[in-house]
């Protein structure tokens, strides 16, 4: 198994597609990149800590590459707007991979090369593309949260129309 780490602003939504792809396993909800050492949900929204919202999961490169998981990372959010996601504003919602070697670095610098060489985008891409460093994970309440909240307001009016893209998008890699 190996990690990676991703940030696509709010981590319950990227939590609630990466859970779902065959050959990922322990999605967890977290914090990394920023000063404060195990910070809170409240200090990381208030922007004062320097982290971003993310996720840490385990796959199983014989399953799901590490290409593919940066194909579903680039998809399924706007790297194109600085510290925002939707309604969600701020250092902690900003688009960053934190790589964990020197091939997840190659790897995401060379697919982010690909895009912008693309055009697909009018602005251009402000994805961050760091070295891991340190992961917080989130509190317990955050677990799993779309899954077990998918009625509550934010879930239901944002998160679940992310999902239901990504099924379709990427219908033959879940699970």
């Amino acid at each position: 198994m190996e990690k990676a780490t991703f940030g696509s602003g709010c981590f319950w939504c990227t939590e609630a597609m990466f859970q779902r792809l065959k050959g990922v396993s322990n999605v967890k909800s977290g914090y990394s990149g920023g000063h404060t050492k195990n910070p809170t949900y409240k200090e990381v929204c208030s922007g004062a800590s320097g982290h971003a919202e993310v996720i840490q999961l385990e796959y199983d490169p014989e399953i799901i590459t590490y290409d593919e998981l940066l194909e579903v990372f680039w998809k399924t959010h706007d790297p194109t707007t600085l510290n925002r996601q939707g309604n969600d504003v701020g250092t902690q919602y900003r688009s960053v991979i934190f790589y964990h070697s020197e091939s997840q670095k190659e790897l995401a610098l060379s697919y982010k090369k690909k895009l912008e060489a693309s055009n697909i985008w009018p602005d251009p891409i402000v994805t961050e593309i760091s070295p891991y460093e340190e992961f917080y994970p989130a509190e317990i309440e955050h677990d799993n949260y779309y899954n077990e909240n998918a009625s509550q307001p934010y879930c239901a009016f944002i998160v679940a129309p992310k999902v239901e893209k990504f099924k379709k998008i990427f219908a033959e890699k879940l699970n």
